[in-house]
């Protein structure tokens, strides 16, 4: 066990589990109230909100996986940066109208406003199922972040009990300070997360230049194929459109993610969103470092040093950003930066937990179980049902192995992104009818599945032969668009056969503000 590091990572983890609890006490509402709760009491400010949607869309998992990426694969890896330039003109224009609708009509989840829009139970419901479900394996990689670091601290997962007892712990922590303080927890401690975070990463791509001769000598000893995407060649564009559609794609998805969308209606109101997303591009500039470690790990050839080689074997190239502390930065800094990924995997988790609660609790259990429920029962089920998504995540990550949690995230993009023709068109037009909606997402749905099938989940990219060239892409991309054309068409044909349901419980009025 690294005991400077251990120590320095649990002083820190206090610090946040104290501030956790205390949050509850912190611009307090009335807390039997799930908008309250689950949602901040919708008061969170500039500040804050930009540090919470921050720390809910850069995970921990980001941090580890990103580098893990390039190191792996190379220039692949740094599809992340174009994805998250991409996403913020597209919520700017999409989530401040969510958010005003949301407000006029105390809308608490993206399922509650396709409810009213449309005045579909089953398919509010259809989007509610896919949001929890893609979410499940999200909090479970978090957990895996937190896995990771609790290894190279010296607690080695799948040792048994002694292996999985920090995880454990780590998993009750979020667990209580989630369940009594709500969305005002991972809020206040979005703020210390960041903070560790840029310290870290700052220090990272300062440090470890210097000790490898620079960054013209890293660049140097990177193969030009681990630099470079491959040319398009004999009609196939390989990775080419592979990485235009994977940075595509992945930019519509993180804007449907349920905590997201949880994330974005805490804010006080529309103008601090607009405000958020013109300086949020920060993180991108921040990740682009994050994503250059993995190369600095590959120069640094540290998966084949002898004190560094059994935790590669163990965790594969996700061990490239921890294995980098360990090795150039002295055992109390590597506490520091554990941390910043340790709690950078509760921040997410704690929303993502809170996200799936809400959408359980609103568009299911109280649209289809207990219509009648009060105010207070719906925020204890929401309570409970949070518990039961982070435990079943637990198990998920103590009881399989590592490999299956990242083949089935594979799925999560895919999955959530069957919601946007329904959410997206809803924000400016209710010409779509609901059914049509619901066939356009089960198809796109069935469809994605069978094509990531085909590799046996463990890629996320289809190759399509057209006119002789051959086109893999996004199988999310290609399964929303498959989705959007049923919609369309069905649309047409139920509105020529008079057989359109136009209900809407919003009136233009509410989209404005």
């Amino acid at each position: 066990m690294n005991v400077t590091a251990t120590v320095v990572f649990v002083v820190l983890f206090l610090l946040i589990t104290i501030l956790g609890f205390v949050s509850a006490h912190w611009r307090k509402g009335d807390m039997s109230h799930l908008h309250e709760w689950g949602l901040g009491g919708r008061r969170f400010g500039s500040w804050i909100t930009w540090f919470l949607i921050g720390g809910d869309l850069y995970t921990a998992y980001t941090f580890v996986a990103v580098p893990a990426l390039v190191f792996g694969a190379g220039a692949l890896g740094f599809f992340a940066l174009p994805y998250t330039v991409l996403v913020y003109p597209m919520v700017f224009a999409l989530l401040p109208r969510l958010w005003v609708v949301a407000h006029k009509h105390n809308y608490i989840t993206a399922s509650d406003f396709i409810a009213g829009r449309y005045g579909s139970p089953a398919l509010a419901l259809a989007i509610a199922v896919t949001g929890i479900v893609a979410t499940m394996p999200y909090i479970a990689l978090q957990l895996v972040g937190i896995q990771v670091v609790i290894g190279g601290l010296g607690f080695p997962a799948g040792h048994g009990l002694v292996g999985d007892l920090p995880l454990i712990i780590a998993f009750v922590i979020l667990a209580a300070f989630t369940y009594t303080s709500g969305l005002r927890a991972p809020a206040s401690i979005a703020v210390v997360k960041d903070l560790l975070v840029y310290i870290t990463v700052i220090a990272m791509v300062v440090i470890i230049p210097s000790k490898l001769g620079g960054l013209g000598a890293i660049f140097a000893s990177v193969p030009k194929e681990h630099l470079l995407l491959p040319a398009i060649k004999n009609g196939n564009w390989g990775m080419q459109s592979f990485y235009a559609t994977l940075a595509f794609g992945s930019a519509l998805a993180l804007m449907l993610y349920p905590h997201a969308s949880t994330a974005v209606l805490a804010a006080k109101g529309p103008n601090t969103l607009r405000r958020n997303w013109v300086w949020l591009p920060a993180y991108s500039l921040m990740l682009g470092l994050i994503a250059m470690l993995g190369y600095m790990a590959y120069a640094g050839g540290i998966e084949k040093l002898p004190d560094l080689a059994p935790y590669f074997k163990q965790y594969g190239p996700q061990f490239a950003m921890p294995g980098l502390l360990l090795h150039y930065f002295p055992s109390w800094f590597v506490g520091v930066g554990f941390a910043a990924v340790a709690i950078g995997a509760l921040v997410p988790a704690a929303i993502m937990s809170i996200a799936a609660a809400n959408l359980f609790t609103r568009n299911i259990y109280k649209a289809f179980i207990n219509p009648q429920c009060s105010v207070q029962k719906e925020t204890d089920m929401a309570k409970l049902v949070s518990l039961v998504v982070k435990f079943g995540a637990l198990l998920f990550i103590v009881f399989l192995p590592l490999k299956y949690a990242i083949q089935l995230q594979l799925l999560g993009g895919i999955l959530v992104l069957q919601t946007l023709p329904a959410i997206v068109s809803g924000i400016y037009t209710r010409w779509f009818d609901p059914k049509a909606l619901l066939l356009g997402w089960a198809v796109g749905l069935g469809w994605g599945i069978w094509a990531a099938s085909l590799s046996g989940f463990k890629s996320s990219a289809y190759a399509l032969h057209v006119a002789g060239q051959i086109i893999p892409a996004y199988i999310g991309l290609y399964a929303v668009i498959l989705n959007l054309v049923v919609a369309v068409v069905a649309t047409l044909v139920i509105r020529a056969l008079g057989m359109a349901n136009d209900r809407d419980a919003t009136s233009a009025a509410d989209y404005v503000g």
